[in-house]
């Protein structure tokens, strides 16, 4: 008996040199958890089915191999379509079969048609982007991907000045303005505008402290500025800029005591009710509309709005002051672009995949979708640091990173093997003494038995 329980020793010191060999020869594998052999004893049953005061054992046997699904520690690289998950879950791919399977392991890069794959071609699952609003939806799910073609233009509709007027500006009368006259008017600024096919254009301000107007028609206000405008060096309605003296201002900014902005005024000097401006006819002149061929032909192009329909651009002025210090720009901005082509990826703490473009824009493409389960310790390994779900680990339950009890994701990094690499050679020191000991058992029992072959 003692032969078969030794026997029984040797098979279970080699599974687990088996296991610690292979924790060993995967200390480098990305994404790979260590396994642990799990043991049990064995004992003989009496006639009733249970073990007596007097049973001994009769060995041991592998109960089972499990996974440790410890973190692993995060390597940074330059791939920035590397990633890894800080906490808990796994990527869920799709295998060239179609079947879901499930990593930690986030070395991704790009197939020829632009999906995010691994090095097994298996395409990286996210949630899609809406095609009507271009926002994440958490409804549709699949093969994340990215874009090539360029991003679509945006018109601009609403623009911002943070300009500071002086106060100490002499006034003048806004009847005597003229665009080519810088003293005509106090202060200049220009901000680049797109129409709908992405062309830029210069929309220019000017400012004319007012002489003539006291005091402005909005409550609390003391001094006022009349604004006129061009675009492209040509009048907002598309024609020529008018002589001196005939153009009419679209609207005027008023001040209080402080130099704190109290309104605007529309071109007719009715107050707007906050503190912007709508210039709404800037409207496509000169030459014919490149898409309905119609228009005046004396060979300029489309000031604004190229498709041929009148356009409007909201001008906001919140931040505007009228100090005690030369009058400047301290910042203009507007919500249009021009086309761009995509130049870069970059992969958000949330999953969020965005595309940069040539134009200085970013564009969602995607959400990294990470699953996790009930019962990781269920689930089936497959090879490849990867495991599919079995009964066993449930289904799983798949959400943004970052959400319920799911990690963030780490762009340009990778998460190691979390193999212990001194605790794994002690365990291997172990195991041969656990074989050896087991070997000297058979040995022993051996001469034993010869030593009764040899009684008479």
């Amino acid at each position: 008996m003692s032969f078969r329980t030794a026997l029984t020793g040797l098979n279970a010191a080699s599974s687990d040199l088996g296991v610690i060999s292979n924790n060993i020869a995967n200390n480098n594998t990305t994404g790979f958890k260590a396994s642990r052999a799990e043991f049990g004893d064995i004992y003989s049953l009496s006639d009733l089915g249970t073990s007596t005061r007097r049973s001994i054992g009769t060995g041991v046997r592998l109960n089972a191999v499990s996974q440790q699904f410890k973190q692993g520690n995060l390597e940074t690289t330059s791939n920035p379509l590397d990633m890894a998950i800080d906490g808990e879950g796994f990527f869920a791919v799709k295998d060239t079969n179609g079947s879901m399977v499930y990593t930690r392991a986030g070395a991704y890069g790009l197939d020829k048609n632009g999906y995010v794959v691994n090095s097994l071609g298996q395409k990286l699952q996210g949630y899609q982007t809406n095609a009507t609003t271009g926002m994440i939806d958490i409804g549709t799910e699949g093969d994340l991907r990215t874009q090539t073609a360029n991003i679509d233009p945006k018109q601009s509709t609403t623009g911002e000045y943070g300009i500071n007027l002086d106060s100490s500006s002499v006034s003048l009368d806004p009847a005597n303005f003229d665009f080519q006259d810088s003293r005509t008017y106090n202060f200049a600024s220009a901000m680049t505008v797109f129409d709908s096919l992405g062309n830029d254009h210069s929309l220019t301000a000017y400012f004319v402290r007012d002489s003539t107007t006291a005091p402005p028609a909005v409550p609390g206000g003391t001094a006022a500025w009349q604004m006129f405008f061009s675009i492209d060096g040509l009048g907002l309605d598309g024609n020529a800029l008018p002589p001196a003296g005939a153009a009419t201002p679209s609207g005027t900014l008023c001040f209080d005591a402080f130099g704190a902005l109290t309104g605007t005024l529309d071109a007719a000097g009715v107050p707007t009710g906050n503190r912007s401006l709508t210039l709404a006819n800037i409207v496509p002149t000169n030459g014919p509309d490149p898409i309905t061929g119609n228009g005046a032909a004396n060979g300029s192009e489309n000031p604004l709005n190229s498709a041929g329909t009148p356009a409007g651009l909201t001008l906001k002025f919140d931040t505007a002051t009228q100090y005690g210090s030369a009058s400047s720009t301290n910042s203009v901005t507007q919500d249009g672009y021009t086309t761009g082509r995509v130049v870069g990826v970059d992969i958000g703490e949330d999953g969020s995949l965005f595309g940069r473009y040539s134009n200085g824009q970013a564009k969602v493409l995607g959400q990294v979708i990470l699953a996790n389960f009930r019962n990781v310790q269920g689930l089936s390994p497959i090879g490849d640091s990867s495991w599919v779900e079995t009964a066993a680990s449930g289904h799983p339950v798949k959400g943004p990173p970052g959400t319920a009890s799911l990690g963030l994701v780490r762009a340009g990094a990778l998460e190691l093997s979390n193999v212990e690499l001194s605790e794994q050679l002690v365990k291997m020191i172990n195991a041969q003494r656990n074989f050896q000991a087991n070997a000297q058992v058979i040995s022993t029992s051996d001469q034993m038995t010869q030593t009764l072959l040899q009684m008479r």
